[in-house]
């Protein structure tokens, strides 16, 4: 049987093979640091001679710092690209010291701190570079991406700074594994490119593909021009169909507006997102709910983030998973670095499905 996939306005067919992806979550169900525990194995793997490509928004992980730094002394080629200046300021700065020190990294590391655009009063839009992303040359080529960034710290010594982040090292987040050689270089040399020139106008709209094509699967980058593909994939989606998602942010009024439209074409939608207000604000569930959306607010008996970025989507012709580092705000939309993934590689459907069923059921 053949997978149908929204994509652009457009359909490809494809015939569906072995996946190439492995499933990892995070969460307070899951050890302590999970996710940082498997990035700490990946760096450990790689021998010199190797490489080690990665692209984050928080790092204040020392630990995970000081390995990175190993390898390179041990003749890995690091190239790491780290935002300067994310919402809490300095969150940053310990593991910035660690990477730039006389031992550190050297011209591997990065840093980009996007200059802020014009804003209405007391709001404030600064670009940011939210992606998340891992390669690994060896033992094998593999590259993770999702929604875990390296935000807590061994041990951790600010509560002031964990309170605003969040707990991320048993946050529910996810990071998706590819093994698809192909996708894996690519990650690799688009974290090299930003690493070169992630900062000028011109490569963050227009200088490199906005969009890659694996069949199976389509990765999506911002900021672009183009109409926001989430947007365009949804609008293949109505009566008859089923559409979950599972979000940290929801603040932009035309994001809102689009899952509100999805709920009128007569899907099936429903919404499972972080307890704050400042992430989520009481009018988005509001508006939600008086559109039929099934909202649930989670984590916050617990005080555990919800940082999945999920979509899953099915109508009569398949089912397809969106996930990647993406915000429903307008930062998110129109000013940041993001990735987002669109796939039907089934194995990767049904690890979101148990999860999301799991989480439901918890």
């Amino acid at each position: 049987m053949t997978l149908e996939i929204p994509k652009h306005g457009n359909v490809v067919r494809l015939q569906p093979t072995r996946s190439d992806f492995e499933v990892h979550f995070g969460g307070p169900d899951k050890p302590v640091g999970a996710l940082r525990n498997l990035l700490a194995e990946k760096i450990d793997a790689v021998p010199a001679g190797g490489s080690i490509d990665w692209v984050t928004y928080y790092f204040r992980d020392r630990p995970l710092a000081r390995k990175l730094v190993e390898a390179a002394a041990r003749g890995v080629k690091v190239t790491l690209v780290l935002e300067g200046k994310p919402r809490i300021v300095k969150a940053n700065e310990q593991v910035i010291s660690i990477l730039s020190g006389k031992e550190g990294l050297a011209d591997g590391l990065r840093i980009i701190a996007l200059p802020g655009v014009p804003s209405p009063s007391g709001i404030g839009w600064k670009p940011q570079l939210h992606e998340k992303i891992y390669c690994f040359s060896h033992p094998r080529p593999t590259a993770l991406f999702g929604s875990f960034n390296p935000s807590g710290d061994f041990p951790e010594d600010d509560p002031a700074i964990l309170w605003e982040i969040g707990n991320h090292n048993i946050a529910h987040n996810a990071l998706v594994e590819t093994r698809d050689a192909k996708m894996v270089a690519l990650l690799a040399e688009h974290i090299r490119a930003l690493h070169q020139d992630g900062s000028s106008l011109y490569y963050r709209f227009w200088g490199r593909s906005r969009s890659l094509d694996f069949g199976h699967t389509v990765l999506h980058f911002w900021p672009r021009i183009a109409r926001h593909p989430i947007e365009v994939f949804l609008q293949n989606f109505g009566e008859g169909s089923r559409v979950r998602i599972a979000a940290s942010h929801i603040r932009f009024s035309r994001s809102v507006s689009r899952l509100i439209d999805l709920s009128r074409r007569g899907a099936q939608v429903e919404v499972l997102s972080e307890f704050t207000s400042r992430r989520v604000p009481h009018k988005t569930e509001e508006r939600l709910k008086a559109a039929g959306v099934r909202f649930e607010r989670f984590g916050q008996l617990q005080n555990v983030p919800m940082h999945l970025k999920l979509i899953l989507a099915e109508n009569e012709h398949g089912r397809w998973a969106v996930f990647g580092s993406f915000n429903w705000t307008l930062p998110s939309y129109l000013l940041n670095h993001e990735i987002a993934a669109i796939t039907s590689d089934p194995y990767v459907f049904a690890e979101f499905d148990r999860r999301w069923n799991e989480l439901r059921s918890g």
